[in-house]
């Protein structure tokens, strides 16, 4: 139990998003109404996605330092839960967008370059999958593993700020921060954020220890 603390704290964080998140009223924004709602899961899966796949590069860089096969096993994994909540940000995106915007996608510099991102880890995959050597294709992977960090910050965090886009705190556009976000709003999005944070985290935790299982019976085989 002493150890997992944070798996309770994630599950009732979680929890507490998923009622408290459609239940306690929120302001009355133009154009957004009740969508608003969308952000105590749309913008967390961003987090979630950003935090786990620093996760993966680090360890990448790790392997490229010791060679230790531990932290390709880890990088790999975890690049495999970042595209998962990569893939549900996209898909709470869409949903926004739809709503707020009148189109499932738009012509957006954010969303655009989300999904070029998703294409470039999808690449990632695509490039282990294609290497038969074990040393070979952990060392190849965690270079490529570094340049689509890169990608990820260039595409998500730099260019929608240096051009026009529909997000907020991009283009020119307040952020969320900055709008009228009663204090409602806030008890439930900073709980989400760290609550989903952590529940990505674990189910790479355990994506992580399948593995290890995985290889440790090839090798009793």
């Amino acid at each position: 139990m002493r150890n997992n603390w944070w798996k309770i704290i994630a599950v009732v964080f979680v929890l507490y998003t998923l009622i408290a998140g459609f239940l306690i009223p929120v302001p009355a924004q133009p154009i957004l109404h009740e969508t608003i709602r969308n952000l105590y899961f749309h913008v967390p899966m961003w987090f979630s996605m950003m935090t786990i796949l620093f996760i993966s590069i680090w360890h990448s860089i790790k392997y490229l330092n010791k060679s230790d096969i531990q932290s390709d096993i880890i990088a790999t994994q975890a690049a495999h839960v970042g595209m998962l909540v990569g893939a549900l940000g996209l898909i709470t995106g869409s949903f926004w967008a739809k709503y707020t915007w009148g189109a499932w996608w738009v012509a957006d510099t954010k969303l655009n370059g989300a999904a070029i991102t998703m294409l470039i880890y999808l690449a990632y995959f695509v490039l282990r999958g294609s290497i038969d050597e074990e040393q070979k294709r952990a060392r190849i992977a965690a270079v490529y593993n570094i340049f689509a960090y890169v990608m990820l910050i260039v595409f998500l965090m730099v260019l929608p700020r240096m051009s026009d886009s529909l997000h907020p705190g991009n283009g020119g556009n307040p952020g969320f921060n900055k709008y009228d976000l009663d204090s409602n709003m806030r008890m439930v999005f900073y709980p989400a954020v760290i609550g989903w944070i952590l529940f990505t985290v674990w189910i790479f935790t355990l994506k992580v220890r399948i593995e290890k299982l995985k290889r440790k019976n090839l090798i009793n085989e």
